[in-house]
């Protein structure tokens, strides 16, 4: 987990205990600049307001000093974004606001004077959702191909970890089912002319293409979408139906509700089945990526800014 989702998480948290409290609202102080950053100004009040929330969110170790270079971070975190085009609107930060407030069960007027009675402007909150959604979409956008993590690296610390197996190997399919349409109440003697016809249309097929144009103008007749699949997401009795039909043609006819079913395999590559355990481990890799190219970026755009400090 991100220290942004740990942060959202805690400020949920402590927002819930507020709920029941009403009324409050925030002082209007002094503007006393601290900082210019690019031309922009940080104020007292930004810098109490920003205290404010990173002890609701859990920071409570959190220095002034810590807390005017989360502002200035911020700051040019969002004229980086200005310079590539990223640069959320008013709608969009309004959205993840209220996407706050329905993971808290809440109404976003409710979170507001959650925030109010804490003393918190709703704005002190958007400011940094703004933020982060900006550094976001700049961070994968940008450095999206070192952020990759490779397979082989994902097998081989799943393996030093727990000794599991260094390749599961499996198939992907990909298939179109088709379906001969027999209606309700048929007779014996139908069912079996439709079984026929399905065996002689399986001697026919030979691509994925032809069972397109076939199907697509055969009368009471239909082919569905392609469909992908692994190994892990079938059923055993269907896998083995499946290796052993050939690429391009079809599986043996099954009488189903809807009339006689079958499938067309379009292809079957090897690939390597995924388990909770590799999911863990990639995305630990990555959250690590993202860590380590995050900061590296940051620290390069934070020392071409002006810092003025007042």
């Amino acid at each position: 987990m991100t220290t942004t989702l740990r942060v959202h998480r805690l400020l949920l948290i402590a927002l819930g205990t507020a709920l029941l409290l009403t009324g409050g609202s925030v002082p209007s102080q002094a503007q006393t600049v601290v900082v210019m950053v690019n031309g922009e100004p940080i104020t007292d009040f930004d810098i109490e307001q920003r205290t404010k929330l990173d002890m609701l969110s859990g920071q409570k170790s959190q220095s002034r000093k810590d807390v005017i270079n989360e502002l200035i971070d911020e700051k040019v975190k969002i004229k980086e974004g200005k310079k590539y085009g990223v640069e959320p609107t008013s709608s969009d930060v309004d959205q993840s606001y209220a996407g706050m407030a329905q993971r808290m069960r809440i109404t976003p007027d409710q979170l507001s004077k959650s925030l109010e009675v804490k003393g918190i402007r709703p704005d002190t909150l958007k400011s940094r959702m703004r933020a982060e959604m900006v550094w976001t979409s700049l961070v994968r956008g940008r450095f999206k191909e070192q952020l990759q993590v490779g397979e082989r690296d994902v097998a081989a610390a799943v393996q030093s970890q727990s000794g599991e197996k260094l390749q599961v190997e499996g198939f992907e399919y990909k298939m179109q089912p088709i379906v001969l349409i027999v209606p309700h109440g048929s007779s014996e003697a139908a069912i079996e002319t439709r079984k026929k016809e399905a065996e002689l249309y399986r001697s026919r097929i030979a691509s994925c293409d032809e069972a397109n144009s076939l199907f697509r103008s055969t009368p009471n007749a239909a082919i569905r979408d392609s469909v992908t699949k692994t190994t892990a997401d079938l059923p055993e009795a269907l896998r083995k139906v499946l290796d052993d039909t050939p690429v391009g043609h079809l599986t043996p006819p099954e009488m189903t509700k809807q009339g006689i079913e079958m499938v067309v395999l379009c292809a079957r590559n090897p690939t390597m089945i995924d388990t909770p355990k590799r999911r863990e481990v990639r995305e630990k890799m990555y959250g690590e990526k993202y860590e380590k190219t995050s900061k590296r970026y940051l620290a390069e755009i934070r020392k071409a800014a002006m810092i003025e400090y007042r």
